[in-house]
């Protein structure tokens, strides 16, 4: 398949995606809104001239991004900035974070007329694209433009390289039209090397993900979550978990409340949509439960504390002692095992790591991780952690010691998308 034919298949299929965001738009009602976005239907943006154009697909990207925004806006505060999501969460994500200090709007969908349209209204000099969220059209007419394009933390797995494998008449030339791709790690390098990109566009940085800044904003609120819990009790947090997977963690939390009756589990869904469902799981299980936007006090007979907010997983996970990281357990990839290292937690996750394969394993390797492959060995795990101080301090110790050897990724990646905006 080559760029003529998927325009062809894309098109096509223009009616399902409209069809699919109506039917997501019935499950979470964010989903509904700002539609013209999408299609690339924006008033020309003369103020945002110019500027870098940062695209993180979804509220994880949207995460790790944040640190070279951050940078950016220090360092070059006369570059506008505009960041773009595909989902409602990474736009809540981005508003959370930067407010009205960069500009956000959802990015096109990958069809020629979407993209010129956003092309034309912004004019970036330079598109960064967080991860490996590659689109042909984006890239092919982002180019034509004039601008540079840039992929930064990016990672490749064995599958996704496969994947581009079966179809290099659209993928080669989409990976040579790439001006640099900033890598995490040297086998990602390696995959991308296999796949025709040249040495000199690629450049190994280490992953932007550890340079993870605990604020004193985060450190507030997490003091105002933990005057909400009575008494002093051991506090498992299950960090962004998915449909599925939230029957297993409740599953094993049965389990370790025969051996530790006090402990109270932050259960913490990934999308807003679901935090009805999940509540209601709670309580089909016979678990006590109290919702954090309720604001009420989580007194002793509480079993479970619903994370039914927005923006507050740091603090979270700063009232814990050990950590969960969901979309393990299902088949999704698994989400930043990075925030609960940083803070000191042991970190427990299902064998589902693609999406932090690497850093999954780096953690393992130094003990501040634990695979567990299904919710009966993830209670036996939590069980002996908690029954164990000196392993779980060890653990959280091990997390943040790793993450302080591996800082650094920011300040290469910033040089390198400054370098190439001066060359713009």
């Amino acid at each position: 398949m080559n760029r003529t034919a998927y325009n062809i298949l894309f098109t096509l299929v223009l009616p399902i995606i409209v069809l699919r965001l109506l039917w997501r738009s019935i499950k979470a009602p964010a989903y509904a809104r700002r539609w013209a976005e999408r299609f690339g239907i924006l008033a020309a943006r003369k103020e945002h001239e110019g500027c870098i154009w940062i695209h993180a697909v979804s509220m994880g990207e949207s995460i790790a991004a944040a640190p070279l925004v951050k940078k950016l806006r220090a360092e070059k505060p006369n570059l506008p900035v505009v960041v773009t999501t595909m989902t409602p969460t990474g736009s809540a994500q981005v508003k959370a974070m930067f407010a009205d200090d960069v500009a956000h709007v959802y990015a096109p969908y990958d069809h020629p007329w979407f993209v010129k349209r956003f092309l034309r209204a912004f004019k970036p000099q330079i598109l960064v694209i967080m991860e490996t969220e590659l689109w042909p059209n984006i890239i092919h007419y982002t180019k034509m433009s004039g601008a540079k394009v840039l992929v930064a933390n990016a990672r490749l797995s064995e599958k996704s390289a496969r994947g581009y494998e079966k179809f290099p008449r659209l993928g080669q030339p989409m990976l040579q039209q790439l001006d640099c791709i900033a890598v995490q790690a040297s086998n990602d390098a390696q995959r991308f090397s296999r796949l025709g990109v040249q040495e000199d566009k690629l450049s190994i940085t280490g992953s932007i993900k550890f340079e993870i800044d605990i604020d004193t904003q985060v450190s507030e609120k997490a003091q105002q979550l933990k005057a909400l819990i009575e008494d002093v009790r051991p506090v498992l947090v299950a960090a962004s978990t998915r449909e599925g997977e939230e029957e297993k963690v409740l599953s094993a939390f049965k389990k370790c409340l025969a051996e530790i009756p006090d402990l109270l589990l932050i259960l913490v869904p990934r999308h807003p949509e679901r935090f009805s469902e999940v509540a209601k799981l709670c309580a089909a299980r016979g678990l006590t439960m109290t919702r954090r936007t309720q604001g009420k006090q989580v007194d002793a007979l509480c079993n479970v504390f619903l994370g039914d907010s927005m923006g507050e997983m740091l603090s979270y996970l700063s009232i814990a002692d050990i950590a969960f990281v969901g979309g393990s357990l299902v088949d999704t990839g698994c989400h930043n095992v990075l925030e609960p290292a940083a803070l000191g937690l042991p970190v427990l996750v299902g064998p589902s790591q693609f999406n932090f394969q690497t850093i999954c394993e780096q953690l393992q390797e130094v003990g501040a991780l634990v695979t567990v492959s299904d919710e009966n060995v993830l209670a036996k795990e939590i069980v002996d952690i908690f029954s164990d101080s000196t392993r779980r301090k060890a653990m959280g110790e091990a997390g943040k010691k790793l993450i302080a050897e591996n800082r650094g990724a920011l300040q290469r990646t910033f040089d390198i998308v400054v370098r190439n905006i001066q060359q713009a």
